[in-house]
């Protein structure tokens, strides 16, 4: 059970630092620390996870 906890935690943070380097592709223009920390919650809204995937893939 630890190393599913320790995986999440692992894929958090790269999921977090994915998104905080490729904020500027994004259409937001503020609260970069805020969408970053809220990723895994805001993921089901579509216009947060095109954004998301924009940043992620630079698309």
């Amino acid at each position: 059970m630890e190393i599913i906890g320790v995986l999440a935690l692992i894929g958090y943070g790269v999921g977090m630092w994915k998104f905080w380097t490729g904020f500027r592709r994004t259409n937001f223009s503020s609260g970069r620390v805020y969408l970053a920390l809220l990723w895994p919650v805001l993921i089901f809204n579509k216009s947060y996870r095109q954004n998301f995937n924009r940043a992620l893939t630079g698309r």
